[in-house]
């Protein structure tokens, strides 16, 4: 039987807990933008969407989106002292580093805000692929995968939206998805991942085990 040999993590939401940030940042994002008001009732529910839908909620244009992504980008490396990792994740790293799992990060932050949110955990990364665009994550799945000598069917893409689903399924890998990030369980399981971990621990064990 055949293990995984290489794990994709995104970083908001997956490894570092940004959630709270992303609610305090979204209100003065929508006005410098001129997006469509949301009240946090509205914002809550927005979980449950995929990005495109989520975009046209807004009143997002494909135009806008790289100003926002760049905006966003910069707020966070500004935040990064103040960001943390979820409970448990450098263990979780280690532990696959031990059993041979290799790690690579894909996100669209900036690598210098990961590497400052990851910290002596930085180490435990054998690859950096960031600055990824909204929609194009999956053609950094694959050269990530090529350049670690992972083949597709060897490959776990984990994230915590609809998004990283999509993206994985678009580069032929398997995808898993994190309960406890931005998207909703139950939007996420709608989406079709392999896996849909529900804990750190879960995690761990899943990705050691045989598929």
């Amino acid at each position: 039987m055949t293990r995984y040999r290489l794990a994709i993590f995104d970083f908001d939401g997956t490894l570092a807990d940004t959630i709270d940030w992303f609610r305090a940042s979204f209100q003065d994002v929508t006005a410098r933008f001129n997006l469509k008001p949301v009240t946090p009732e509205e914002l809550e529910g927005m979980r449950g969407l995929s990005a495109r839908e989520i975009m046209a909620r807004l009143g997002v244009s494909t135009w806008q989106l790289p100003a926002i992504v760049n905006d966003m980008r910069k707020r966070k490396l500004t935040a990064a002292n103040e960001t943390s990792l979820f409970a448990g994740i450098p263990e979780m790293l280690a532990d696959l580093q031990r059993i041979g799992v290799k790690t690579a990060i894909v996100s669209s932050d900036s690598e210098a805000s990961v590497r400052l949110v990851l910290g002596p955990a930085t180490a435990l990364i054998r690859r950096f692929d960031c600055g990824a665009a909204v929609f194009g994550k999956h053609w950094k799945f694959r050269r990530v995968a090529g350049r670690l000598d992972a083949r597709p069917a060897e490959t776990i893409c984990i994230g915590d939206e609809i998004r990283d689903i999509e993206a994985a399924k678009a580069a032929g890998m398997d995808s898993g998805a994190v309960a406890w990030g931005y998207a909703t369980p139950a939007a996420l399981q709608a989406a079709g991942p392999t896996i849909l971990f529900n804990s750190i621990e879960e995690m761990t064990q899943r990705l050691a085990a045989a598929k």
